[in-house]
């Protein structure tokens, strides 16, 4: 399949966040789009966190969007130059204080939403965590961590009785399906 031809792009909004980009494209048949929008995000990173109680480590905070607090595993944008082993690490321990011994084990790499974002997700697998720090939060964070019995949460998801997002959700049955 072809691509799109871009015939002229411009920025109507642009932020430490991301920017909002408005394209003008032609399609194969000639048909041509006006105003499409691209949302330019950096590239982000997640991670299933489990102890070695084997408790997923999850963190609440309320996001302006979605205009309520939700749970979520820890994320984050990576940092210039940072490896995304090294930006999840850093992101775990920045919002939750727990490290691992070992690396991130990466589960997948996935577009977010490439209909009208540029950006992708590294979601990745850490064992063995333990708390060993306070949290180091940005800020505009405020963040409560909280543990959850691996296999129960799993539960919890199905049954809707938590507010979260679908990143957590795709990374918890990604790591299930990894450790099984």
């Amino acid at each position: 399949m072809e691509k799109w031809k871009t015939l002229q792009s411009e920025y109507i909004h642009k932020s430490d966040f991301g920017n909002i980009r408005k394209d003008n494209c032609e399609l194969l048949d000639g048909t041509i789009i006006e105003a499409y929008h691209v949302n330019e995000y950096p590239d982000w990173v997640n991670a299933v966190v489990i102890t070695k109680e084997k408790e997923i480590v999850i963190v609440e905070q309320f996001r302006y969007a979605g205009n309520d607090t939700f749970l979520e595993i820890p994320a984050g944008n990576l940092e210039e130059f940072e490896t995304c082993e090294a930006g999840i690490v850093r992101e775990v321990m920045e919002e939750t204080g727990y490290i691992s011994p070992h690396r991130p084990i990466l589960l997948g790499e996935f577009m977010v939403n490439p209909a009208t974002q540029t950006n992708k997700i590294k979601t990745f697998l850490i064992l063995d965590a333990e708390k060993e720090k306070e949290q180091n939060l940005d800020d505009i964070e405020d963040i409560n961590v909280h543990l959850f019995n691996f296999d129960t949460f799993g539960h919890m998801l199905r049954s809707s009785s938590l507010k979260t997002q679908l990143f957590t959700a795709h990374a918890y049955y990604m790591a299930k399906d990894y450790l099984t």
